[in-house]
């Protein structure tokens, strides 16, 4: 029943169309952002020491296999 009566008014249900879209572009322009937390991607940092050692030796020994552990998938992410 009501919609027949925006199937025979079409400029009617247009112009309805127009001011529910202005109305919600009014609401989202006046939402406070400022509210909400800024969010940043995770970040890892991992510090180690090799004594003795030279930077070829901690490259192969120490930054891959920490490398490689970083980027394994953990089971809670899959």
């Amino acid at each position: 029943m009501l919609s027949q009566f925006f199937i025979h008014r079409p400029n009617f249900a247009m112009a309805i169309s127009v001011l529910i879209v202005l109305i919600g572009a009014l609401s989202y322009v006046g939402l406070p952002r400022e509210q909400y937390p800024s969010i940043s991607p995770p970040t890892v940092t991992v510090s180690t020491a090799y004594i003795g050692a030279n930077a070829e030796v901690v490259a192969q020994n120490v930054a891959v296999p920490i490398e490689e552990a970083v980027k394994r998938p953990t089971d809670s992410m899959r």
